[in-house]
């Protein structure tokens, strides 16, 4: 049992220490707009942000989750847009692509597993950005022009007052709170992992035609790399098939729905809104290749 606990307590260690360095660059880059950049160039910004979907479904594909969670705290500053956002969980490859090549799965099947994530997660984006921030009228992004979430928003969230120091010192602050939340929650999620096992997981995948597509995308949803790992060793053992394992590999955004929820936690409804579409797009695009037999 001590064993059991050590590993979980490492594995969340390890897979912590792995997103420092995607979410102190993040940060800085935060501080750096919200304390240099002139309305000139934030005009500009906000212009770009119409193809943000295309942008973040192409930059999504960088395996491990530290972009997801990157793209998190940009858009809970009013960086990119929603659509933005979801383009980049609906794309991002977390653990899958690490596996595949430690698993030695053919360079073709790679490709296109990551060209079809990519794709999704444009489509679904743009349609996003389309009702969202098009039919809704909402605003697109960044303070001075039309967002109401601005990165002094994360600071008094996080009740830190980071932004009255330096651009430096804000990124340390950010990026250790938030290191410490992901580190605690991976530690949770990785006991409960390790508690009901990957086979008892795979058992709830398969049976139904679709009834796997939707419970793997509950598993996808699921804040931690680990969710990763499981779909994609799944598959790789024939377990389940590639329809289950697109819709819980494209709604596996990592620790992206955590530091959402997390930095973003003055609108609640945005969250639930953003995480219930992540998971029907994630879904309809896993039946989808299930129907034409990806």
């Amino acid at each position: 049992m001590l064993d059991i606990i050590l590993d979980v307590i490492i594995d969340a260690g390890l897979d912590t220490v792995k997103l420092i360095p995607f979410l102190f660059v993040t940060y800085l880059a935060m501080e750096w707009f919200e304390h240099r950049t002139e309305v000139k160039t934030q005009s500009a910004i906000m212009k770009a942000g119409r193809l943000g979907p295309l942008l973040g479904g192409v930059l999504g594909v960088v395996p491990q989750c530290g972009f997801s969670a990157a793209a998190s705290s940009l858009y809970s500053g009013g960086v990119i847009t929603a659509g933005t956002l979801v383009a980049v969980f609906l794309s991002t490859s977390d653990e899958m692509l690490p596996i595949l090549l430690s698993e030695a799965a053919p360079i073709g099947n790679i490709l296109k597993i990551l060209a079809v994530k990519a794709l999704f997660g444009i489509i679904a984006g743009f349609i996003l950005d389309a009702i969202y921030h098009g039919m809704m009228k909402r605003p697109l992004r960044y303070k001075n022009i039309t967002s109401t979430h601005t990165v002094n928003d994360v600071c008094e969230g996080e009740h830190c007052h980071c932004e009255e120091g330096s651009i430096l010192k804000s990124a340390i602050i950010h990026t250790i709170q938030i290191v410490l939340f992901i580190f605690l929650f991976g530690v949770i999620i990785g006991g409960i992992v390790e508690w009901i096992g990957e086979e008892t997981i795979a058992s709830f995948i398969t049976g139904v035609p679709f009834v796997g597509e939707l419970i793997a995308g509950l598993i996808g949803l699921i804040p931690n790399c680990a969710a990763s790992v499981v779909i994609t060793e799944l598959y790789l053992e024939g377990v389940i098939g590639a329809g289950p394992m697109m819709s819980g590999l494209l709604v596996g955004a990592g620790v992206g729905i955590l530091v959402l929820c997390r930095l973003n936690r003055r609108h609640v409804k945005q969250n639930i809104g953003i995480i219930g579409y992540l998971y029907v797009m994630g879904v309809l695009f896993g039946m989808l290749v299930d129907v034409l037999g990806f």
